[in-house]
């Protein structure tokens, strides 16, 4: 009976202890995610669901001035939604831009798996765009904004500008995808040449279908990638990511349970079809508005030397390329001090015009 009761001893502390880390950790939280909410001085904090095109789709607002440019930020993918860390380097840019960030539809908040059964087309996604641009058009009291987007985000931003660029003051493309079957390819020839011979490499090589993109594909091209030395988180990130995930002031404990069950087949799906590829730039180079670039001189993932040539051929009132050093796709992560010096010069140049 002694041991029995020992034992039940142990449990019932273990239990407590327990049960104090778990109240402690979502004390730290809450205060965490206070702060976090909390609005600048003249400035503007706020996220809510607007109607999009037939949905309800997440958007965050945050600046110190609301007297600032507007700068909507659009995430990459398709579907890979960066609300759950993304505030902790947008806000760096927070000081010069009154920052949107969107969860696009069916990901991120913005997940409903009764969308699940719906066909994404460029159509959609285009209206989609315009439709968000006209609510802070109107919401935020301004004549135009400025566009920023990274990977999927920057073909498509530069679609919508093509598009509507009464919208736009300018276009900013980070890690700046220009055609999706182009992209691939590059990456198969790059690929060769490091593999320089090596077989483990070379079976790989073999399993990239440039034409159609499967998951073999995605899974041989990262594993090349993370094995000669060119993941897109490769160099880390120059803040805490933990730290931004747990004080996150835009995630409930319901946000992550569903964070965690979404299904992603209908973005797969999309990536690999024609209404993906029809998202092209090649060819379509003129613009109205100033275009900018910012991208790293290690980034395969969205071959740099193919938005450098496209860079190249763009016709637009102002433009300007940006090579960040030694970075891959991850850059706005891994380097955000920097992405954000460079989002400050824009800024500048910008309000000089």
């Amino acid at each position: 009976m002694k041991k029995k009761s020992v034992i039940s001893t142990v449990i019932k502390w273990i239990l407590i202890v327990f049960a104090a880390l778990i109240v402690l950790f979502f004390s730290v939280r809450a205060i965490g995610k206070l702060i976090y909410n909390r609005t600048p001085d003249g400035g503007i904090n706020q996220s809510m669901y607007i109607d999009v095109n037939g949905t309800k789709q997440w958007i965050s607002i945050y600046g110190d001035d609301t007297d600032n440019p507007v700068l909507l930020y659009l995430h990459g993918g398709p579907g890979s939604a960066t609300s759950d860390y993304d505030y902790a380097f947008t806000r760096k840019w927070a000081d010069v831009y009154t920052v949107v960030t969107w969860d696009q539809r069916n990901c991120g908040k913005s997940y409903d798996a009764r969308q699940n059964d719906v066909v994404l087309t460029r159509e959609l996604f285009m209206t989609d765009g315009k439709e968000v641009t006209e609510f802070l058009l109107d919401y935020l009291s301004k004549e135009k904004i400025t566009l920023l987007g990274h990977s999927w985000g920057s073909i498509y931003g530069a679609n919508l500008v093509l598009e509507y660029p009464e919208y736009y003051e300018c276009f900013i493309g980070t890690g700046q995808l220009v055609d999706s079957t182009e992209n691939e390819e590059a990456f198969r020839q790059e690929a060769i040449v490091w593999a320089d011979g090596d077989e483990e490499t070379l079976q790989w090589v073999n399993q990239l279908t440039p034409d159609k993109v499967t998951m073999e594909h995605i899974n041989a091209r990262n594993a090349i990638m993370h094995k000669y030395g060119y993941d897109m988180m490769i160099n880390g990130s120059d803040y805490d990511l933990a730290s931004t995930i747990i004080f996150n002031p835009y995630y409930s404990l319901i946000d992550w349970i569903n964070y965690f069950r979404r299904d992603m087949g209908v973005y797969l799906d999309f990536f690999t079809s024609e209404e993906f590829a029809s998202f092209s730039l090649t060819g379509r180079v003129d613009y109205e508005v100033p275009f900018y670039n910012i991208n790293g001189d290690r980034d395969y993932q969205t071959n740099y030397r193919l938005a450098q040539e496209y860079f190249d051929e763009v016709n637009a009132p102002y433009k300007k390329m940006f090579m960040m050093e030694n970075m891959t796709h991850g850059l706005l992560i891994s380097d955000s001090e920097g992405f954000s010096e460079i989002l400050h010069q824009i800024a500048a140049a910008e309000l000089e015009k």
